[in-house]
């Protein structure tokens, strides 16, 4: 019975026809040809038996070598070669062979114990070996319960050889019998299988992948095995390994569509990355387990590359389920489509699915078999998810006459909703109304609604709401996208009102060393209220508001708040809400600027001004410093000079100009900083000319506006240009001019430059370059009115335009 040795018992392990304490074997059972125990002996004409395949395989040859056919044995010619069954023989084979595999359990049964030697062990499992696959019907014998609990004892020994050969033999056992499954399945034995698949040597977890696949095959198995903690996504891991060999992969793989049957095994087997079964159930299966693997997909943890796969797979089929009128499949299908509606992939595959229309209705229908509360939270949830993509939702119909989620009508709905909902769903709606709002196509849309339905000041009393944190962020968020077109609104609901300003002062003054996304949206919104609206100004000094704005923007700039997401946002806001205490300095100069001086506002946007690669900070600090700037000339202390005495008084030639030291050269009097805003004293020229070159002109503008504060009527106009040439930003100013970038910059240049061109010295200089000419005269010819008068001064400074030739009226 020689054979090749195989782990999944297919062959015959090596072995020897006589062993001790078997049968002899007869010589008569011996095919002459083969030479091993025959299975079906067949006699000639001449009285020679064989095995019955070996004698037709030599007749074969004899015919293929063109031989007549004879007897192997005594080589003569055969006048009849009809192949005669010898069925006294064969059964006296098998009683022979059952005598001999019955003794063989025999000794299997006394040497399967752990404290034998190996040897005699991995004999008595390949004698079980070889009568599982020889005699089907002595099976019958092997199914002693005994005999398979002694071989799964075996897979407790510390030999990795044995536990592998007992592995084989289980596989060999149980093949096609239930019943040895069954015990093999009692106690821990599938868990100690299943825990080879980690911790054996690849041929042992080769043979455990088997065996488990033999198990698989049977249905009341199936939860047995997906039940031991680990089996499933061990089995997974298989599947997708590139190390392990292919048969070990195509076991597992097998083995997994097995566990299929079982539908909490294809819930785990989802949860560990093996998502097509579930998704096949979702397609086809049984209305109740269609409900059941939607509710789990509802939960499922999922990478954003699953959800588009998800979407693309059964999308269609969850909408079907979301429009029938069993309550419990669109809970169900309602829940998985929040899951994967949650990715803009995926979002996106849900709207070419034709998602929206039932999901408005959804919302918006009242009537029988109308949607809970709950459920309409859920889809007021997808909904948000799927504006918040920036989708082109003005071209896709959501309604029976055509309209789209943007049309005035939709977002009218959703407003009312909004009025007549709880908070739970009501945070959702306006997470809706963010979406929609966050993209510059359909705001316009959205801030129209909310006009036509007066709807500003329900909007706005959310801010107060403390019991719901999302509801009370996804109403600062809309306020934050439409403060830009409806900042006089937002202005008048907020002033008119008690708590919501403070509230929104608290939130942005919060007590926190990470900043929120709702410090950072409620920030964005009061600095895009109207910057001059005094009483606005005032309600937020009155608060305290600027102090902690300060002691926010102070924190940040030294790193003791931190927020790498928001911080750029939030900062921005806070310096634009600081700047607009400077808006009232000329209208409230009392309070206003007693908390300028008090907290040094000056040196604060002269720090900012210096915020590289922050423009809307350099922007802010640049306006806000021309606002203190032009504040200077009244602040500045006119030092008293002493009275004359008397000699000087009669005699006036003796008198000389006293003397007095720390005068500013702009003012004309004592400036600081802190004081009077002096933008000298503060050493802001510098950094102002620096900002000149900056590719933004929305920075240059105000820089060049906060500099042409030192050129204003009433000041030293030629030491404020000699303080602009010391640094160096008579060039700069030049070329804002040449650039001609936007027609705000050119005015404010041509005005600087005819300023800067009353210097006989720079105007010589700068009439000889024809450039400069050049962009006066097209300003002279093409501007305002005010600015062609301004570059007309400018053109006879530097002699291009007669003194006498004076075409506009002068002007100061």
């Amino acid at each position: 019975m020689a054979g090749s040795g195989s782990w999944d018992g297919s062959q015959s392990d090596n072995s020897s026809q006589f062993e001790p304490g078997i049968d002899n074997i007869y010589e008569a059972f011996i095919c002459p040809l083969t030479k091993q125990v025959m299975h079906n002996p067949v006699t000639l004409e001449n009285g020679q038996t064989f095995e019955c395949e070996a004698i037709e395989k030599w007749f074969q040859e004899c015919r293929d070598n063109g031989r007549p056919l004879s007897c192997p044995i005594t080589s003569k010619e055969l006048s009849i070669t009809d192949l005669s069954p010898s069925i006294a023989l064969r059964n006296t084979i098998e009683e022979w062979r059952a005598r001999n595999d019955a003794l063989k359990l025999d000794i299997a049964r006394q040497s399967l114990y752990l404290g034998n030697a190996e040897t005699n062990i991995l004999l008595a499992l390949k004698n079980v070996r070889e009568i599982c696959r020889n005699i089907r019907k002595i099976r019958q014998r092997v199914r002693n319960p005994q005999l398979v609990r002694l071989i799964t004892d075996m897979l407790k020994s510390s030999s990795h050889e044995v536990r592998y050969k007992a592995l084989q033999t289980l596989q060999v056992v149980v093949e096609g019998d239930e019943e040895s499954k069954a015990i093999v399945a009692e106690g821990d034995t599938v868990r100690t299988i299943v825990k080879f698949l980690s911790q054996e040597p690849s041929k042992g977890r080769e043979a455990a992948v088997s065996v488990l696949f033999e198990l698989s095959k049977s249905e009341a198995l199936c939860e047995k095995i997906g039940s031991i903690r680990g089996a499933i996504i061990l089995l997974v891991g298989l599947t997708s390994s590139k190390s392990e060999n292919v048969s070990t992969v195509e076991k597992a793989d097998k083995t997994l569509t097995n566990l299929e049957r079982s539908e909490e095994n294809v819930r785990q087997m989802a949860t560990n990355g093996r998502l097509q079964p579930l998704l096949a159930k979702l397609l086809e299966g049984s209305p109740e387990t269609k409900v059941s693997m939607a509710f789990y997909l509802g939960v499922l943890a999922l990478n954003n590359d699953v959800k588009v796969i998800v979407a693309q797979t059964v999308g269609s089929s969850l909408i079907d389920l979301m429009r029938t009128r069993d309550m419990r499949q669109r809970e169900a299908a309602l829940g998985a489509l929040n899951n994967i509606s949650s990715f803009e992939g995926s979002a996106k595959v849900l709207i070419n699915t034709g998602i929206l229309p039932p999901l408005i209705k959804d919302l918006f229908y009242v009537g029988p078999n109308q949607l809970p509360i709950r459920l309409k939270e859920v889809s007021a949830t997808i909904l948000a998810n799927i504006v918040n993509i920036g989708y082109e939702f003005d071209k896709v119909p959501v309604g029976p006459h055509h309209q789209t989620l943007v049309s005035e009508e939709i977002v009218e709905n959703l407003l009312q909703l909004t009025s007549n909902t709880g908070p739970e769903i009501q945070g959702k709606l306006l997470a809706v109304l963010v979406g929609l709002t966050s993209c510059p196509n359909s705001v316009i849309n959205v801030v129209s609604a909310i006009r036509n339905s007066a709807a500003i000041i329900s909007l706005v009393q959310f801010v107060e709401i403390h019991e719901n944190d999302d509801l009370r962020l996804a109403s600062i968020k809309l306020l934050h996208n439409i403060s830009p077109h409806m900042s006089e609104e937002l202005a008048n609901a907020l002033r008119g009102t008690v708590g919501q300003l403070g509230s929104l002062v608290a939130i942005i003054s919060e007590n926190t060393t990470t900043i929120t996304e709702e410090q950072a949206a409620a920030a964005g919104l009061l600095a895009e209220l109207p910057e001059r609206d005094l009483g606005l100004t005032m309600r937020l000094l009155r608060e305290g508001a600027f102090e902690k704005i300060i002691s926010k923007i102070v924190g940040i700039r030294q790193g003791e708040i931190r927020g790498i997401r928001f911080e750029r946002t939030f900062l921005e806001g806070l310096v634009s809400i600081l700047a607009r205490i400077t808006f009232a300095l000329t209208k409230e100069t009392h309070h206003a600027i007693s908390f300028c001086r008090e907290n040094n506002i000056t040196s604060h946007f002269l720090d900012l001004l210096q915020s590289n690669s922050q423009d809307n900070i350099q922007m802010a600090s640049a306006i806000a410093l021309e606002n203190l700037s032009l504040e200077s000339k009244n602040l500045t202390k006119i030092p008293e000079l002493p009275p004359p005495n008397y000699c000087v008084s009669i005699f006036s030639c003796l008198s000389k100009p006293p003397v007095v030291l720390g005068i500013c050269k702009i003012h004309q009097g004592i400036c600081s900083v802190r004081e009077s805003f002096c933008l000298v004293e503060g050493q802001a020229v510098d950094k102002l000319v620096d900002l000149l070159d900056h590719e933004n002109e929305k920075v240059v503008g105000p820089a060049l506006a906060a500099l042409s504060t030192l050129l204003e009527d009433g000041l030293d106009v030629v030491q404020g240009v000699r303080l602009i040439d010391e640094a160096d930003g008579i060039t700069p100013i030049l070329n804002v001019l040449l650039e001609n970038r936007t027609e705000n910059l050119r005015i404010r240049a041509v005005w600087m430059v005819e300023r800067i061109l009353r210097i006989e010295e720079i105007a010589r200089e700068v009439g000889e370059e024809q450039k400069v000419t050049a962009a006066l005269v097209d300003a002279f010819q093409n501007a305002d009115f005010r600015t062609r008068q301004i570059a007309e001064k400018a053109l006879r400074h530097i002699d291009k335009i007669p003194n006498f030739s004076g075409i506009f009226t002068n002007i100061g």
